[in-house]
């Protein structure tokens, strides 16, 4: 998602809380997690290979936290760290201490949580728009915190105006985020059709794309959105035809019932070679 967290902190410090921060070593029972994160899972395989790793090299990269009241810190970034040094047995862990008001550490976990690499994009849509709602800012300031362009926040959100089977679709990776703006930009009543012949077929993105043009043009999305996958029977009919034919057979089934067979060939050798064939039947 662009620049790391602690990078924005430091560039726009002004933007995020009032100090500078400080760096210290801490006692890690010290430290408890911000109770707004808004990540709430997190892999145990994974946690526990990065505790393996701070077992051998130390935690590399310090936790940033604020102080919550004379001897206690809330993690604004690096749960996930801080779980780890947990599972290797750190007594105390390197820490950057900032200053910040309650509005401004959820500010901040909802922005490190944007830029895990991990998040899908329905993921990613809706932390932006927490982050805007929650926190009161506007896309523009959601892309300056974030490091993206504003029209790439915006696409994002326009996520959030699709179908429930659309966006689920996205959560579990069945579609990209090409394949749903894509699908954004069909008219509202065949997204979800659209979705189903998308997921079935397994068109790409320029497919996809090319199915919201046509539909865009006015073309009856009954004739676009058709199922026009071909019986068994038309099926073995091509494979036994490929057997004299080559690869380049195809079917074309007409709505009165009847349709084509269409056999390409690149040359006169071709044809003589098919009459060699079918006279040898």
């Amino acid at each position: 998602m662009g620049r790391g967290l602690d990078a924005i902190f430091e560039s726009e410090g002004a933007k995020f809380g009032d100090g500078a921060g400080k760096m210290e070593e801490i006692s890690i029972s010290l430290i408890t997690p911000n109770p707004k994160q808004p990540r709430a899972d997190f892999d145990e395989d994974a946690l526990e290979e990065l505790a393996d790793s701070i077992r051998t090299l130390g935690l590399i990269q310090p936790i940033t936290v604020r102080k919550d009241g004379d001897d206690r810190y809330v993690i604004i970034s690096g749960e996930r760290r801080w779980r780890a040094s947990r599972l290797a047995g750190l007594e105390t862990v390197p820490v950057f201490i900032r200053e910040a008001d309650d509005r401004t550490l959820h500010e901040m976990a909802l922005v490190e949580n944007i830029q895990r690499e991990d998040l899908n994009a329905m993921e990613i849509a809706i932390s932006l728009n927490r982050l805007m709602e929650e926190c009161g800012v506007t896309q523009d300031t959601v892309a300056a915190r974030v490091g993206k362009k504003r029209s790439t926040v915006a696409n994002y959100l326009r996520l959030l105006a699709l179908p429930p089977e659309v966006q689920a679709a996205l959560k579990c990776d069945a579609i990209s985020m090409g394949h749903a703006k894509a699908i954004a930009s069909i008219p509202e009543a065949s997204r979800v059709p659209a979705l189903r012949k998308v997921v079935k077929k397994g068109l790409s993105v320029r497919q996809t794309e090319e199915l919201a043009r046509k539909l865009a043009e006015g073309r009856p999305a009954r004739e676009v959105l058709a199922d026009d996958e071909l019986p068994d029977h038309y099926t073995r009919l091509v494979e036994c035809c490929s057997r004299i034919f080559g690869d380049d057979i195809k079917i074309k089934k007409s709505r009165n019932g009847g349709g084509k067979i269409t056999i390409g060939f690149s040359s006169d050798e071709d044809i003589a070679y098919f009459l060699e064939k079918l006279e040898e039947r």
